[in-house]
């Protein structure tokens, strides 16, 4: 199975922690240049200095933040200019999501903040990179969402309507880009121990009145693995489908959730 990276250059999004810096990990062991970004500045260097590097890999980072799309684009524009780099091979999006909270609660500019952060951003690092992955006749767009894309999770209203809207975008991408080597897929989540998964446990104790060992014993439950996923975990699928071995895989979404999800 070829799963070998050298000479391919990968940017990835929130990288600074959790599952974004599992991710450069995993591609930078297949021997990628991993191009971390995220909006802080020491976590991003600490992300740098812990990449896997068998003494030729060059990895780097950017700051950017996903609230300003267009400072983002020039960011990222304004660091390939500055290191002569005409393609980046592999585009992992991922950011954080919207608060929580049910849907019709939410104010409508909670919705134009989460589609900004994430869609918005992400077609804006699409149509930097595409024109360099069709040049090369490889390309990888990747996009860590979550299993609502499949089955909305109660609570989480915002972030289950623009994570849908996510998934759509990338499967129409799938279609256009697919006949130049580029695939597009979504890697959908489950729990999964990062500082996001402890904010909702929070909130659902404190909605619930119960303590946060129920609650994590409830989640377990309802998981057919009976435990929470590492960031590795799910790194590791979105690596695969990064990788050669995965070049005719597109336009999908896979779930790495422990069996939870109620649907095929």
């Amino acid at each position: 199975m070829d799963l070998d990276l050298t000479g391919k250059y990968a940017l990835v999004g929130g990288a600074s922690k959790g599952i974004g810096r599992a991710v450069a990990e995993e591609l930078a062991l297949l021997g990628a240049n991993v191009i971390v970004m995220a909006r802080s500045y020491d976590l991003l260097q600490q992300a740098v200095a812990a990449l896997p590097n068998n003494g030729t890999q060059k990895h780097n980072y950017i700051v950017a933040d996903n609230s300003q799309p267009q400072a983002l684009r020039e960011a990222v524009v304004t660091f390939m200019q500055t290191h002569n780099l005409f393609t980046i091979h592999i585009l992992v999006n991922n950011t954080g999501g919207p608060a929580g909270g049910p849907a019709i609660d939410a104010k409508p500019e909670e919705f134009v903040s989460a589609f900004t952060n994430h869609l918005l951003c992400n077609q804006h690092l699409a149509q930097i990179l595409v024109p360099g992955m069709k040049a090369a006749g490889f390309g990888r767009i990747i996009n860590i969402i979550s299993t609502s894309v499949k089955q909305p999770i109660l609570g989480l209203g915002v972030s289950n309507t623009i994570r849908g809207a996510v998934a759509n975008w990338a499967k129409t991408l799938s279609l256009e880009l697919g006949q130049y080597g580029i695939t597009v897929n979504n890697v959908l989540p489950g729990f999964t121990e990062t500082e996001r998964l402890e904010s909702i446990i929070g909130n659902k104790a404190a909605k619930s009145g119960s303590n946060e060992a129920t609650v994590i014993a409830q989640m377990k439950q309802e998981t057919p693995a009976g435990r929470f996923a590492s960031a590795n975990e799910v790194a590791a699928a979105a690596a695969f489908l990064a990788s050669p071995a995965a070049a005719y895989i597109n336009g999908i979404n896979l779930p790495v959730d422990g069996g939870r999800t109620a649907s095929l």
